[in-house]
């Protein structure tokens, strides 16, 4: 249990602090306009919210924390 703590933990720290400094996006594709089989579309990139990363942060830190102070 220690250690699937400490491992999400980390996961999540790393990953919120991927998305803080600017590096987290996604891709999303719109449909503008479909006659028949004719398909006109839209790709976009996303930034993911800042405030995302920094709730990785915040729980992967404790997440970790927990794992190596646990007592078992």
């Amino acid at each position: 249990m220690r250690a699937i703590l400490i491992i999400l933990g980390l996961v999540l720290l790393v990953g919120g602090l991927w998305v803080v400094f600017g590096h987290g996006s996604y891709t999303q594709t719109d449909t503008l306009l479909q006659i028949g089989s004719a398909k006109f579309t839209a790709t976009h990139d996303k930034a993911i919210p800042p405030w995302l990363g920094i709730s990785g942060i915040v729980v992967g830190a404790l997440l970790t924390l927990g794992g190596l102070f646990s007592k078992r």
